[in-house]
């Protein structure tokens, strides 16, 4: 939550006025994910270059490892995050009020301030447990994700759409994606389902640590599911990209975006779209799913909420609206 202004001795030695310091003493607390994943570093490299320009605007940002998507949206509509991380399909439920927040309602208050990286869903299997397709989840030992995640609502829309539910399972684990590394290669999971950036920690730790697979997820059953979700669409693991799987793996996922509250000052807003674009080069070098981003892509796709005003004018002021 951003603290009330409080002026120093000194500012007020300098006669500053309350609204001459509206800057002062600001603190911004971003809602990512697991410390594994990428929405965390994600928080991380918004926060750095927040913070790098904080003696011109007194912002102070920080990074909260949260449950991920649901929990974020949730949060900040109950007023305990200034922003958060979130999934694209995550951003438009929570507009509407439907899926996970079905009993929430919608939340009209919600702003998109940009989109960030794909995140195609991983389906990682130990390499003895017989998985070569998602239907090959019939009695198997799988993660779905935490409750809160986005990763949890992915996982019950796979097993859909494959035909099987959580019954189907002969255990349906709702671990961190920090704890699901482990857990496949000390064999108390056969896989996991997991939507994420690339790369990201979880699988390269997974992957460099016992054997693992990325399962393919492609054919009728897949392209029914994008065709009745829009927000999702068809994407690539790169082959090599991961020990033990060279060759590249069709899959599909949502994009990460970034949202806030209405509530949220139109100045906070735009100071830290600011710090991101006019650090952009700086920005896509802070993690590896970063470098294809475009700001055209990032300040129109995937975003169903409406855009914050700060961050309508700064992208105005840039002539990118």
């Amino acid at each position: 939550m951003l603290n009330k202004i409080k002026l120093t001795g000194a500012a007020l030695a300098l006669g500053m006025t309350t609204a001459g310091a509206a800057w002062a003493d600001q603190f911004i607390t971003i809602g990512t994910g697991g410390v594994t994943g990428v929405y965390y570093p994600t928080g991380g490299a918004i926060c750095r270059l927040v913070n790098k320009d904080r003696k011109e605007h007194g912002i102070r940002c920080s990074v909260e490892s949260t449950g991920g998507s649901v929990y974020n949206a949730r949060t900040i509509r109950a007023g305990e995050l200034d922003f958060g991380v979130v999934q694209s399909d995550v951003q438009a439920a929570s507009v509407a009020g439907t899926g996970a927040f079905a009993e929430d309602g919608a939340y009209p208050g919600l702003r998109a301030v940009f989109s960030i990286h794909p995140e195609p869903l991983h389906l990682m299997a130990r390499a003895d447990a017989g998985i070569a397709s998602p239907e090959d989840l019939k009695g198997k030992k799988v993660n779905i994700g935490n409750p809160g995640s986005g990763t949890r609502g992915l996982a019950d829309l796979l097993l859909s759409y494959t035909g099987l539910t959580v019954d189907d399972l002969a255990l349906a684990a709702e671990l961190k994606s920090s704890e699901q590394a482990a857990a496949l290669c000390d064999g108390k999971i056969q896989a996991a389902v997991w939507a994420a950036g690339l790369p990201n920690g979880s699988s390269q730790e997974a992957t460099s640590s016992c054997d693992i697979r990325m399962v393919p997820m492609e054919g009728e059953a897949i392209d029914r599911l994008l065709a009745d979700y829009p927000p999702y669409a068809k994407a690539t693991i790169p082959g090599g990209m991961y020990p033990g799987n060279p060759d590249d793996v069709a899959t599909w996922g949502p994009k990460a975006t970034f949202v806030t509250s209405a509530d949220t000052s139109d100045e906070v807003v735009y100071a830290l779209v600011k710090a991101i674009f006019e650090n952009f080069e700086d920005f896509k070098q802070l993690h590896p799913a970063f470098n294809r981003l475009t700001e055209a892509e990032m300040i129109s796709d995937a975003l169903s909420a409406e855009l914050h005003p700060g961050a309508v004018k700064y992208y105005k002021e840039r002539g990118w609206m």
